[in-house]
């Protein structure tokens, strides 16, 4: 791989997106950031919509400055969050734009659905997913119900991905990873289940074509070409779930590892060759998702830094730095107070501080007071809660897991990532920061045959970053508060 080879990457979060050019050279990877831009909520006739002309938009003007700047991209890939859908007509036209998770016509539909389709575990024994009330199965039972006309005349339902690579190109498929994000997905025929289509009205032919991550669906249309200045450049279908395009950047040196992608929310898991669907997947709601080369995601969502960074809202004499308000934490005694981060009480309280301190209250701990106790609080809290989950995965895992990768923007918190290191009593290494849009990069550089397999890309990826690394440490001490933690955290 001696010769510089530039693909760009569309990163789409459900607050902002950007554009990205990664560059191969020499087995190894650089980034630079072309655009940045908001992804902004449509709120009309009692809705929430995504914009999607918006996104294609930004995509497009991304596509044109690479053109000016003369970069030979090798092609193009995008990912973005999961679940969200768009519906097309027979004339191949957006027939709205598409509904998003945050929409409240969700509410309430999961339970009805399991009293009048399909019954809840009947529906996890076939998808393996966690359920959260804005699953796509859902919200097509929730549409279908409220006579929603884009869903009444679609002649094809694409991922939000998927259509962006459909405006794109005027190809339609079906991303596999987008798609088992959906709650209609069976890892072990990794296709749509028939009978959950059939629950909520729908066939099999109304999805695309199932496609894995880096396969090419098709080349720039003569409209885009002229838009852009650019030529039939190919596009590439990614891991379309952001999620699995940041596993897919994880730079593992074999299988015996987990990981946690760290931010607003964690996500705790491990790669496995098949789907674990069982009565202890179920009783602890672990999920299954689509992963690179025929792989299950097989993860648990833990509430992450959303506890810090709600508190921050409401800290007035907390320091701005966090690198200052973490250290004076660090002053503060350990383990004086520990909460579940995953309590329902924490999922969007009106204040969280008042959240915290009412659970402390209740679990009869001291109550902590001022940033400094708050913040240490949480992280404590945090670190012992992937303890509980990583020990879970251990029994679920059928090759022992000798470490754990942190990735995403929360593995620069480097006490939070020591913590986790004396928590679970393995080997942290921490980094890429960036991992969705380098896995987003390196699984077109596989589709073009730069790369043979995952495990090529994690070593060019290996090279390409600087990773940290942390052992544990006070191996006593975060036994006895773990001991601590199940006995709050029970009550």
């Amino acid at each position: 791989m001696d010769n510089k080879q530039y693909f760009f990457a569309v990163d789409l979060g459900a607050t902002s997106g950007r554009t990205i050019v990664g560059t191969l050279e020499n087995e190894k990877l650089s980034l630079e950031e072309i655009t940045r831009f908001d992804n902004n909520l449509i709120q009309t006739g009692g809705h929430f919509y995504w914009d999607v002309f918006a996104l294609y938009h930004e995509i497009i003007k991304g596509l044109r400055i690479v053109a000016q700047q003369q970069i030979p991209i090798t092609s193009i890939g995008i990912d973005t969050w999961g679940v969200d859908f768009v519906c097309i007509g027979e004339d191949n036209a957006i027939l709205r734009n598409p509904l998003s998770y945050r929409d409240p016509h969700t509410f309430g539909m999961m339970e009805e659905y399991f009293e009048k389709c399909v019954d809840k575990k009947k529906v996890y024994d076939t998808t393996g997913i966690q359920f959260m009330n804005f699953n796509s199965l859902f919200q097509l039972y929730a549409m279908r119900k409220n006579n929603n006309s884009a869903l009444k005349n679609a002649t094809k339902i694409l991922f939000v991905p998927d259509c962006l690579s459909f405006m794109l190109t005027g190809k339609q498929v079906c991303e596999y990873t987008i798609a088992s994000t959906s709650q209609i997905l069976d890892p072990r025929t990794k296709d749509l289940d028939d009978n959950l289509l059939a629950s909520v009205g729908l066939t099999r032919d109304i999805f695309g074509k199932m496609v894995s991550p880096s396969t090419v669906i098709g080349t720039l249309t003569d409209e885009v070409q002229a838009m852009t200045g650019l030529k039939a450049i190919p596009v590439v279908a990614v891991a379309g779930h952001d999620t699995a395009s940041a596993v897919a950047a994880v730079p593992a040196r074999d299988e015996q590892f987990a990981y946690l992608s760290s931010g607003t929310w964690s996500l705790m898991g491990i790669e496995t060759k098949e789907a674990i669907i069982n009565e202890q997947s179920y009783d602890l709601n672990f999920t299954n998702e689509g992963g690179i080369e025929g792989t299950t995601r097989f993860l648990k969502n833990i509430c992450g830094m959303w506890l810090y960074e709600r508190c921050r809202k409401e800290w007035t004499d907390a320091p701005k730095s966090h690198a200052v308000l973490q250290a004076e934490a660090m002053k503060v005694t350990p383990f004086q107070s520990i909460i579940n981060p995953d309590d329902q009480c924490f999922a969007n309280p009106t204040s969280m501080v008042e959240a915290i301190k009412g659970y402390c209250r209740a679990t009869n701990q001291h109550v902590p007071e001022g940033y400094a106790e708050i913040c240490r609080c949480i992280f404590d809290s945090l670190a012992l809660r992937y303890r509980q989950v990583f020990k879970w995965l251990k029994e679920f895992a059928t090759f022992p897991i000798n470490t754990l990768h942190i990735i995403g923007g929360g593995s620069l918190n480097e006490y939070l990532d020591q913590f986790t290191a004396n928590a679970t009593g393995v080997e942290v290494l921490a980094g890429p920061q960036e991992g969705t849009a380098i896995g987003n990069i390196m699984l077109q550089s596989k589709a073009c045959g730069i790369v043979k397999d995952i495990w090529e890309m994690r070593k060019i990826i290996g090279n390409s970053i600087e990773m940290k690394r942390f052992v544990p440490q006070d191996k006593e001490q975060w036994e006895a508060a773990y001991n601590r933690y199940l006995e709050v955290t029970r009550q």
